[in-house]
């Protein structure tokens, strides 16, 4: 059960190529390896399980406790011969002027050493006071060791591995040259994820030919094994059954939607769902189901794949229009939506929201978010009175003159949402918004959403 926290001074550092490598390579050796994120974050965690074919999970201090967090670290690396974390943005960056939720303040919880991965494009002698600074700010905080990451050359190098021995007691871990044919191709939200990605294979194999060939890989496992060994407790394993029939869910599953977080699906199968996968790319009709649920995804960058296929588009209207229970997620929204337009092309959608929808240049609504129900939310509610609820959004889309009679399930207190005042569109049994939600802590909203189902079946 040996572990290690990947970080960065910054971020754009190259930290996801790093673990995507580093999984693949400790997987090649024989490794069963479990991957793990911090932060709320869809697409690096689908090339890391890619990578480590090994589910990843996310460890987010937003929408998690800390108690949730080790529990799921430990309960998840207890079957792994090494676990992987990857962090986010800077290994100190935090909303909090203390630091808290930072991944230094992750690395300390799990007790993982740091590796810290250093972008020296452009950097000599100057990496030195950078390092001596990263130890000294937080003395409780263990660096277990450095790779400086897109080297210019041989000569450029050993430099800086002459500049760290003698400034600094890290131990260098790996040089990787700056290499453009192992850079995964981006969009305008970040990485192209691994499920649109053809050549997704290739591009995993041929990084972890860089970090075999670049890396001390075998002292990297030494740092992982001092890692501290975390603990397993009754309540992280508690498996919950729903009484009742089982209830069956479709589960839009494509190129163009693919953004779910395990959690949320393992919750579903303990709550005594199954979970039907269906295509709203290929399929021309819907499974035989209860309920629907459509979650992010790039649907703009498949929207004539969509369009084309009327069929599902129809099954999909008929299906909210004679009140089966839908839970729709920022892209699942945008296709529910009457049409959608970017780079001057319109697209048909399926059409249960009589609205259209707009990509636009940059991020509409970005981040961390905090939303309170309203009376109008469909779903049976978790506790008395008023819920806030953890959430988080990223999207450059907006919609197109919303609808002035829409209800709305949420105020938003932070964030953006639909307006930058409500999100979660209700009408009838379809809840539809642009908030992702988790399936912990006091949200639960996988049981909520199932309960509702229920309601709308009858019992």
């Amino acid at each position: 059960m040996a572990h290690l926290y990947i970080a960065a001074p910054q971020k754009s550092s190259g930290k996801t190529t790093l673990s995507i490598g580093l999984c693949r390579e400790f997987r090649h050796r024989g490794l069963v390896v479990q991957p793990f994120k911090k932060g709320p974050d869809y697409i690096d965690p689908l090339w890391l399980t890619q990578a480590a074919d090994h589910q990843c999970y996310n460890l987010d201090y937003h929408t998690m406790t800390s108690r949730e967090i080790a529990e799921v670290f430990a309960r998840e690396l207890e079957t792994a011969d090494l676990g992987v974390i990857e962090g986010n943005v800077g290994l100190f960056d935090s909303t909090h002027l203390d630091g808290s939720f930072s991944n230094a303040e992750l690395a300390k919880q799990l007790q993982s050493p740091v590796v810290l991965v250093v972008n020296c494009h452009g950097m000599a002698r100057g990496i030195a006071p950078l390092l001596l600074g990263y130890q000294a700010f937080d003395p409780e905080l263990r660096i277990a060791g450095v790779i400086l990451n897109k080297v210019g050359g041989m000569r450029h190098g050993e430099n800086l591995v002459r500049v760290v021995e003698r400034y600094t007691d890290l131990p260098v871990l790996g040089l990787l040259r700056r290499d453009d044919e192992i850079a995964i191709a981006e969009r305008h939200l970040g990485l192209i994820p691994s499920n649109e990605a053809g050549d997704a294979e290739r591009w995993v194999e041929k990084i972890r030919s860089r970090v075999a060939d670049q890396l001390d890989v075998d002292r990297l496992i030494g740092v992982a094994e001092e890692g501290a060994h975390p603990r397993v407790s009754s309540h992280a394993i508690q498996v919950r059954h729903e009484a009742g029939p089982t209830l069956r869910i479709g589960i839009a599953r494509d190129e163009a939607f693919g953004f779910y977080y395990p959690d949320d699906l393992r919750a579903f199968a303990e709550s005594g769902a199954e979970l039907v996968p269906f295509s709203p790319i290929r399929d021309a009709e819907l499974p035989e189901v209860d309920a629907l649920f459509i979650g992010g995804g790039f649907p703009e960058c498949h929207m004539q794949s969509l369009e084309e296929n009327r069929s599902m588009r129809q099954h999909i209207a008929a299906f909210i229009a004679d009140g089966g229970p839908v839970y729709a997620e920022c892209g699942g929204l945008m296709y529910l939506c009457e049409g959608l337009h970017w780079k001057g092309e319109r697209r048909s959608m399926v059409g249960a929201l009589k609205a259209e929808i707009e990509m636009r240049s940059g991020p509409q609504g970005r981040g961390y978010m905090r939303l309170s129900e309203t009376d109008a939310f469909p779903w049976p509610r978790a506790h008395a009175g008023s819920v806030e609820i953890a959430a988080h959004e990223f999207h450059h889309s907006a919609l197109i003159q919303p609808d002035p009679s829409w209800r709305y399930a949420y105020r938003v207190l932070r964030g953006v949402g639909i307006d930058g005042v409500h999100d979660g569109i209700v009408q009838g049994n379809l809840l539809a918004c642009y908030s992702h939600l988790r399936g912990v802590g006091s949200t639960r909203w996988t049981d909520r959403f199932l309960a509702h189902v229920r309601d709308c079946l009858g019992g």
